[in-house]
């Protein structure tokens, strides 16, 4: 088996704060490998952005990664200086940014910031980059590119403005593309044209993708493996269809019952995964998901669990993996479930900071 294109050790990233530390990013690991295309889902808050920033050494101040290792076919993208990691972005690897209309210059012609992206990298000389932004619009099917290419970014409608930020991180033919909520603000329609479109150009060049996202809709149709993040660590990873079809950890679980799914005729209600993630610089003891779990015990607010093997290819963080519950008990546990203010949660969080 070859190696994979992206491999990630461990990987730390905080941010120092007036509050204190935030573990942003806590001790994370997987691989990408080439051609592959790899789901992070997880609530807002859980880690997806900031290990993404990481891996193109985009963390914002006064954040930073504190150790861990980010290898790019076997180069450690930790240890590179300012020059080899300006090569690396936009070369290598590019990002699709969640807010299109705020990642795109307002009075620069989007022809012109497509054109920009390849020749600050030295990737294409200015005459060659100014032939390929037409054929880049039309690949990513931006009508009448020729005369578009001469617009500003506000000219365009929200997925269009998306096509050409795709257009723009494919400039440089890169090997691993990061789109980060790429259908975010886009009504159904476009999201389903964005989402062919990735799956496209996965199918016809050959790019691994790492897609984060909320839509495990998205994830179900366009990729084959899928990490589930919470409170910056991976509480399971594995196969789409076996984590679909057997989640064991109970946050996975509760986050694919908390969508209606039109696969499968269910007869009970859909599960509301209650309370708030933790606050990353108190974080509590033992398993991070523990304060919202319906199927907690003793040694759950005590211990943390490691991620370990529990089925081929699949891995979980937990000491109640959902294999050992019966359905009397899931159904039990949801109907019992008590409503949790919200409301009330946050005005706590907020009296603590203060006195901090």
């Amino acid at each position: 088996m070859s190696e994979p294109i992206l491999r990630v050790e461990d990987l730390r990233t905080q941010f120092f704060t007036s509050r204190g530390v935030v573990r942003a990013v806590d001790g994370v690991s997987f691989h990408v490998d080439a051609g592959e295309t790899v789901a992070v889902v997880g609530e807002s808050g859980c880690g997806k952005t900031i290990t993404a920033l990481s891996i193109l050494r985009l963390v914002p101040e006064p954040g930073r990664i504190v150790s861990g290792k980010i290898l790019f076919k076997g180069r450690d993208i930790v240890e590179m200086d300012s020059e080899e990691v300006r090569d690396y972005r936009g070369n290598d690897v590019a990002m699709i940014f969640q807010d299109p209309m705020t990642s795109m210059n307002p009075v620069t012609k989007v022809g012109a910031q497509i054109k920009e992206a390849m020749t600050a990298h030295d990737r294409f000389s200015p005459a060659e980059a100014a032939k390929r932004v037409v054929p880049l619009l039309k690949r990513v099917r931006v009508p009448a590119a020729e005369r578009r290419v001469s617009d500003y970014p506000h000219q365009f409608s929200g997925g269009m403005r998306q096509r050409a930020m795709i257009a723009m991180g494919l400039a440089n033919e890169p090997s691993l593309l990061i789109a980060d909520e790429p259908t975010t603000a886009l009504d159904v329609t476009v999201q389903a044209q964005v989402i062919q479109l990735l799956k496209q150009l996965n199918r016809e060049l050959g790019t691994a993708i790492v897609l984060i996202t909320h839509n495990t809709a998205l994830v179900a149709s366009m990729c084959s493996r899928v990490i589930v993040m919470y409170a910056g660590r991976i509480v399971e990873e594995g196969p789409v269809d076996q984590i679909f079809a057997r989640p064991e950890h109970p946050y996975t679980w509760s986050l694919l019952r908390s969508v209606p799914r039109v696969d499968e005729a269910r007869k009970g209600r859909l599960v509301s995964i209650r309370g708030l993630p933790p606050d990353l610089v108190r974080m509590p003891p033992g398993c991070k998901f523990h304060p919202r779990c319906l199927f907690k015990v003793d040694k759950c607010s005590k211990e943390e669990p490691e991620l370990e093997e529990v089925a081929p290819g699949q891995q979980a963080r937990c000491w109640v993996m959902m294999s050992t519950v019966s359905e009397e008990t899931r159904e039990a546990a949801q109907t019992s479930e008590v409503a949790f203010d919200v409301a009330a949660e946050i005005k706590k969080r907020m009296r603590s900071d203060a006195r901090a």
